[in-house]
């Protein structure tokens, strides 16, 4: 029995450090550093949303980033969420203009927009998007600190499954938002593209450094740094692409915790199940 425990064990550890080796000879080259963690509100089974964060997160790219993405999944209404009064939603709301229709005479129409509708992008579609940007359309905001995760990689990611991380994709964004620079000495840069370590995609990308020091003024009087601007709007598109992120996360720590105890119980039980019978 003893053999055959150490054998598993044996082939366990092979098939460990089997994945940690393969992981890392199959792992990208890039990003060059990897994402720096930033400790969030949201961060941990007992985070919650700072709705003054999220709030100068959205007027970050209502006045800097929606002049080239959308955030298509998005309603106005949904901003109450986040602390927005009724009367500021409509006040925000009305500031933009989308297309209805039919009328009566079977034609579209312009009018201005309500509560109800989804928050509209700068271009008409995505087509008119890739023709203003050299051919690539700018990506949607909606899920987008969702799909720029990248992956953590073995051992790591199971230490995740008990601290609750899920901020990978916030700390990239914030590490990109915060990481351009001039590229190194002998680094292969294309003309026209920005060098930067934090990219997932390569040494560089086509957008420009999006935000700089005062790009927005905040209505609270928090000042407005490349590094504030850089949290508050990634903790906004955080927000936008997972709302319930808060509570899935305490849920989770809710399972762990009522797990630990059933396996608790369970050996308890076996124990005794087992004492039991060794008198007979």
């Amino acid at each position: 029995m003893k053999n055959i425990i150490s054998k598993i064990a044996a082939v366990g550890l092979a098939l460990g450090i089997g994945l940690g080796v393969s992981t890392a000879a199959f792992a990208s080259e890039y990003p060059v550093n990897k994402p720096r963690e930033v400790e969030w509100s949201f961060s941990g089974p007992f985070g919650k949303w700072d709705l003054g964060q999220l709030q100068r997160g959205y007027k970050v790219y209502a006045e800097v980033c929606a002049s080239c993405h959308s955030i298509e999944l998005l309603s106005f209404r949904n901003l109450e969420e986040i602390g927005f009064s009724k009367d500021e939603v409509k006040a925000i709301a009305a500031e933009f203009e989308v297309t209805d229709g039919p009328d009566a005479d079977g034609e579209m129409f312009d009018r201005t927009a309500k509560p109800s509708d989804r928050i509209p992008g700068p271009y008409a579609n995505s087509a008119a998007a890739a023709s203003a940007n050299n051919g690539a359309a700018p990506p949607d905001f909606s899920l987008l600190a969702k799909a720029r995760a990248p992956e953590r990689g073995f051992p790591t990611f199971i230490f995740d499954m008990f601290t609750l991380y899920a901020e990978n994709g916030s700390d990239y964004i914030y590490s990109l938002l915060t990481g351009y620079k001039d590229a190194p000495e002998g680094a292969d840069v294309a003309e026209g593209t920005h060098y930067n370590p934090y990219f997932i995609g390569g040494k560089a990308l086509a957008m420009a450094p999006p935000l700089d020091e005062g790009s927005v003024d905040y209505d609270d009087g928090t000042e407005s740094t490349l590094d504030q601007q850089s949290k508050d709007v990634t903790a906004f598109m955080t927000w936008a692409a997972e709302p319930y992120l808060i509570e899935r996360k305490q849920l989770g720590f809710k399972v762990i915790i009522f797990l630990l105890i059933l396996s608790m119980l369970l050996y308890l039980s076996k124990k005794q199940f087992f004492a039991a019978l060794k008198k007979k």
